[in-house]
């Protein structure tokens, strides 16, 4: 294999489990927010999907673009830049790619973000420019949705709606599968193989299954549910009942139960983990024992391999 092979084939394909890892995240970070009023959390979704989708509209332009006559070091520069919309169009050239309006205009502002807008607050300019990242987002869903957001929230801010969080995952999944499929049609095509993906990778998730992010949320209550209700038994489940409840308050439920959804949810509720820890006495014990939940290659199913003898079995002497 030649080494020009070997980088598509093997590092080009790393490179695209890591664009749709960084497109998951964003997904799920922009399907936790209860508000779209905070720039950290806004800035965090849009970081993640600005590199997300730079990084394979560079793997789509390398197997579309690259000779092996090529100026390596010319070309390699070529692909230093944040422009998304630029890139885009250089994949244009090549071969057709079936996005509309709304496709466009977000990764326009994926651009945006990314070349101007975080590091804007960098600037003496940012003293007199608020909210920047809801400002764009705000505009975008304005433009797509037909809704109207307030320039001024209030105290109760701008609450996340699902129908924002269905109409973002619905772009982002569009624009991911028309590149996917641009990797897959060109890497066949070029005897590669760097479209295969991890079996249940993020990336797998974002390119061949969707990315339900919702349906993920009904797996984790229904699996809640079943440990709760379930009548059978076994050695990890016998482990689970033997261990003792900390004594939350069923008054917070609600935000307990925000913990399995939401990474932010935590901070709220670790504040009552760490006072229950430090009136315990065995605290060292109990921490042990949540290692075990969860933990890989942990086997709590009884030896049945080495069963008694029959007393009434008599070997065959003939044998």
């Amino acid at each position: 294999m030649k080494r020009t092979e070997f980088w598509k084939n093997f590092r080009l394909g790393e490179e695209l489990s890591v664009s749709g890892a960084f497109i998951y995240n964003g997904l799920r970070r922009f399907h936790e927010l209860k508000k779209l009023d905070h720039t950290d959390d806004l800035f965090e979704v849009l970081y993640n999907l600005s590199i997300g989708f730079e990084r394979i509209l560079k793997i789509a332009i390398v197997l579309l673009e690259h000779k092996d006559s090529d100026d390596q070091e010319t070309f390699e520069k070529s692909l230093i830049t944040h422009n998304h919309p630029e890139l885009l169009s250089r994949i244009k050239i090549h071969t057709q790619l079936n996005l509309s309006t709304p496709h466009n205009d977000f990764l326009a502002l994926l651009a945006r973000f990314y070349k101007t807008i975080r590091y804007g607050r960098f600037s003496l300019e940012s003293a007199a420019k608020f909210h920047r990242e809801r400002q764009e987002l705000c505009a975008f869903l304005e433009k797509h949705l037909n809704v109207t957001f307030p320039d001024d929230p209030g105290p109760f801010g701008i609450f996340n709606d699902d129908a924002y969080r269905k109409f973002i995952r619905g772009i982002a999944l569009k624009i991911s599968s028309a590149l996917y499929e641009i990797v897959k049609t060109q890497s066949s095509e070029l005897n590669l193989y760097t479209y295969e993906l991890r079996s249940g990778s993020k990336a797998e998730t974002v390119f061949l299954a969707k990315a339900d992010i919702p349906a993920e949320d009904v797996l984790w209550k229904e699996l809640l549910i079943f440990f709760m209700n379930t009548k059978e038994t076994n050695g990890y489940l016998q482990f689970l009942r033997e261990t003792p409840p900390l004594d939350f308050d069923t008054g917070d439920i609600g935000d307990y139960l925000d913990c399995f959804q939401s990474d932010a949810a935590k901070a709220f509720v670790m504040d009552q983990l760490e006072h229950l820890y430090e009136e315990m006495p065995n605290k060292s014990e109990r921490l042990e024992r949540m290692g075990i939940i969860g933990a890989p290659n942990v086997d709590f199913s009884e030896d049945d391999s080495e069963e008694e003898p029959d007393e009434d079995f008599e070997p065959d002497p003939d044998r």
